[in-house]
C-alpha cells in the first residue's frame, strides 16, 4: 500500500503540494469518498478546515469523521473509500483515539489497500515506533532541550509509543518550522530504530514497494544511525530513494 506522509502546513500553496499526490492516488483507487479522520476536540473541532484541504488538492468526495478516545475508527467507517486521511493537532490525543476502538479499521486499510495519508500528527503515528511529542531528553546523564518548547505536544520527556506500523522508520514533522530534526536524532536511539525522517510542511514522502518519493515545497531529511553517531541526508521533491 502506499502511505503519504506530510510534514504539515495548511496554507494554500503547501496544503497543494503535499496533499496533491494523495489525492490522485485516492481518486485512482476509485470513486469512493477519502475518510478524514479528525480529533474531536469539542467545540474547537474543525472539520470544514481539513475537507477544504484535501478539497483544494482535487478531492471529489471528503467523508470527515471526528474520534476521540470514546469513538475510534471503526471497519465500517471505511467502506467504499478510496482513501484514509489522519489530520493534524494534539499528538497524544490522536494516538488515543486512533487506538481506541481496537485496529480493526487498520486491518480494513491494509488488507485493501487504501492509500493512507498522516498529516502531522498523522504522519508521526504512521511509524511502528512514534515520536509522540517531548522536548527535553538525555545525554551524557543531563536532561538538554532538542527542539523547541513549545513543539513538545505539552510533554516534557521525549515521549517514544507505539504506532499504527505502516512504516518501519521513525517521522517527525514541521522539520524547518519547529526545529525538530534534532528531536528525531534522539528519537532513533530511544526507539532502537537506524533510520528516521524528519520533513518540512509543505512536503510529503510516499513510501511503498520499498522506495519512498518526495513530493512538495520543502525538504525530507533522512536520519540514519551509524556506529559512531548518525547521517544525514536532505531531500527535494522529485527524490526518490531505496528504502
Amino acid at each position: 500500500m502506499r502511505v503519504h506522509l506530510i510534514g504539515g502546513g495548511l496554507d494554500r500553496a503547501a496544503a497543494l503540494a503535499s496533499h496533491g499526490p494523495f489525492v490522485d492516488d485516492a481518486m485512482a483507487a476509485g470513486d469512493g469518498p477519502i475518510v478524514a479522520y479528525v480529533l474531536d476536540q469539542g467545540p474547537e473541532t474543525d472539520l470544514a478546515r481539513w475537507a477544504s484541504a484535501l478539497a483544494g488538492a482535487g478531492a471529489s468526495e471528503v467523508r470527515p469523521i471526528p474520534i476521540s478516545p470514546t469513538r475510534g475508527p471503526r471497519a465500517d467507517d471505511l467502506d467504499g473509500a478510496g482513501g484514509v486521511y489522519v489530520a493534524g493537532g494534539w499528538t497524544p490525543g490522536y494516538r488515543d483515539a486512533l487506538m481506541a476502538g481496537g485496529m480493526a479499521w487498520l486491518d480494513v486499510v491494509r488488507r485493501q489497500q487504501i492509500p493512507y495519508a498522516g498529516f502531522s500528527a498523522g504522519a508521526a503515528l504512521a511509524a511502528e515506533r512514534a515520536v509522540v511529542g517531548g522536548w527535553r531528553a538525555k545525554l551524557g546523564g543531563r536532561d538538554v532541550a532538542v527542539c523547541p518548547e513549545e513543539a513538545g505536544e505539552d510533554l516534557e520527556a521525549l515521549t517514544i509509543r507505539d504506532g499504527l506500523g505502516l512504516v518501519p522508520f521513525c517521522v517527525d514533522v514541521h522539520a524547518a518550522q519547529w526545529g525538530t530534526l534534532p528531536r528525531l536524532l534522539h528519537a532513533l536511539a530511544i526507539a532502537d530504530r537506524s533510520e528516521g525522517w524528519a520533513l518540512d510542511e509543505g512536503t510529503a514522502l510516499v513510501a511503498a514497494d520499498g522506495h519512498a518519493t518526495v513530493h512538495g515545497i520543502g525538504a525530507a531529511h533522512r536520519v540514519q544511525r551509524t556506529a559512531d553517531g548518525a547521517t544525514v541526508t536532505a531531500h527535494a521533491a522529485g527524490a526518490t530513494i531505496a528504502l
